[in-house]
């Protein structure tokens, strides 16, 4: 089950809704935790045992941490979550992918297991050891009923793909539920605007990239074109589905940290990086980057530290070379900007640097794209040579040409500074009824396209 899709949005979250707020506020967490184990079960039944063995075991490690604080079982109960944790994810994320190598390698015969890929393992693995090394490190307190334990894993609203919610970001929130009015409807303001980013747009602009990767012989403004359209859409998809999550959050009684600040305006790969995917970013600072050192040690240690992370990053993306040479790539930028390129950029004119940044990004998108690298080189070699343009060219920009410049637009803080400028000249009551205008223009609009339309692919569903 995703967000954008007809079944949530007219029977999921009413009934969850409806039942949150009917019960007793002692109550709640036990009717997130139940929700949230429904909400998972609607697609993988199975591994709701594997989510409840996860809950179970870091809820034993952080009392243990906590039992045994400054004394080695304290240790040992860091590292079996930590272990067991990294374990789950090998073998049911990286077995095919490892045996597979070693089969190329060795010419071996190596059977492959063929597990299915639980939904949102990589993302509520990172959260379980987060808090069981946060316990660990004194900065956050265990958690002693397991219900609300288990309501902070099971988390449906950013179960799936996130945003990596650390534990001590809604501990408060956990213990002393407090959802205003005020928060409530912030929250669906952010959910509704997070439907229409994932629905109107993604997935329109996700139309092109499929038009241009279906064609074997693409001509440059084509190969150009569909790689900026699938960056456009990988955003829209996953900022829509992060804005969703952070709004049902909000609706919920919690806040979620942000995870998306336009991108596309980044003048460098290091500003980029701190715009997009912030809390993959801050998790693997916190809990890889900095305990490996961090900048302390000298240049070379630090740079050192820079590669371990990136690739780490992209190996975590998925089970495949291309996110290994993916993570590789950034890694090299990155280091390259820290020893002598960031200088030069502060040289140059701001639009330079913005151009620099989105035309490494996008090429980046041409490994991120395709898992067979051979494809995803072949298209970047058409990027750069061949035929310039044909007839082909001319159907795609009259057909996705207004919606390129709509994601253009959107992917900047343009609308949000307008709608800020307008609503300062409104009343309170004029504000409130253009807004709840507007986001029922938005909803109904995204529900139409739901019933209609049979694209609604969500690209975050692999990792």
């Amino acid at each position: 089950m995703v967000f954008s899709s007809l079944t949530f949005l007219q029977c999921f979250l009413p009934l969850c809704l409806l039942a949150y707020f009917l019960v007793p506020k002692t109550w709640r967490n036990g009717a997130l935790f139940v929700f949230s184990l429904l909400f998972y079960a609607w697609g993988e039944p199975v591994y709701v045992v594997l989510m409840l063995f996860s809950t179970a075991l870091d809820y034993t490690c952080g009392q243990m941490v906590e039992r045994h604080r400054g004394q080695r079982g304290a240790k040992i109960a860091l590292l079996v979550s930590v272990c067991v944790n990294f374990s789950l994810l090998g073998v049911f994320k990286y077995s095919d992918f490892l045996i597979g190598t070693v089969n190329s390698i060795f010419d071996a015969a190596l059977p492959l297991p063929n597990l299915p890929l639980p939904i949102g393992i990589s993302f509520y693995t990172f959260q379980t050891m987060s808090y069981t090394i946060d316990v660990y490190r004194g900065e956050a307190k265990a958690q002693k009923n397991i219900i609300n334990f288990g309501a902070y894993v099971t988390l449906f609203p950013q179960l799936i793909a996130g945003p990596i919610v650390r534990y001590q970001t809604v501990a408060d929130e956990l213990e002393h539920w407090d959802c205003t009015a005020d928060l409530f409807a912030e929250g669906v303001k952010r959910f509704v605007c997070g439907v229409g980013k994932k629905v109107l747009l993604a997935n329109n602009i996700g139309l092109l990239w499929e038009a241009a990767s279906a064609q074997t012989a693409p001509t440059v403004l084509t190969a150009w074109l569909g790689v900026i359209a699938y960056g456009f859409q990988l955003y829209f998809d996953f900022s829509g589905y992060s804005d969703m999550a952070i709004g049902l959050g909000r609706m919920l009684g919690f806040r979620f940290l942000e995870n998306f600040n336009y991108p596309f305006l980044a003048d460098s790969i290091t500003d980029f990086w701190r715009r997009w995917h912030i809390s993959m970013g801050t998790w693997f600072r916190d809990y890889v980057y900095i305990p490996l050192g961090g900048n302390r040690g000298g240049l070379a240690k630090q740079l050192r530290n820079i590669a371990i992370v990136w690739l780490l990053t992209g190996f975590w993306h998925g089970a495949s070379w291309n996110f290994v040479l993916w993570g590789v790539y950034f890694g090299v930028l990155l280091v390259l900007e820290k020893l002598f390129l960031l200088r030069l950029l502060k040289k140059l004119p701001a639009a330079l640097r913005h151009i620099y940044a989105l035309t490494l990004v996008t090429i980046s998108w041409t490994l991120f794209a395709f898992t067979d690298i051979s494809k995803g080189l072949a298209w970047l070699k058409a990027m750069f040579s061949g035929t310039l343009f044909d007839s082909g060219n001319l159907y795609l920009l009259l057909t996705y040409g207004a919606m390129l410049v709509i994601c253009t637009l959107a992917a900047t803080p343009l609308g949000k500074r307008c709608y800020e400028k307008i609503t300062t000249r409104l009343g309170q009551r004029t504000l409130t009824v253009v807004d709840c205008c507007g986001l029922l223009c938005v909803l109904t609009m995204s529900m139409a396209y739901l019933v209609s339309g049979s694209y609604n692919p969500f690209l975050y569903f692999r990792f």
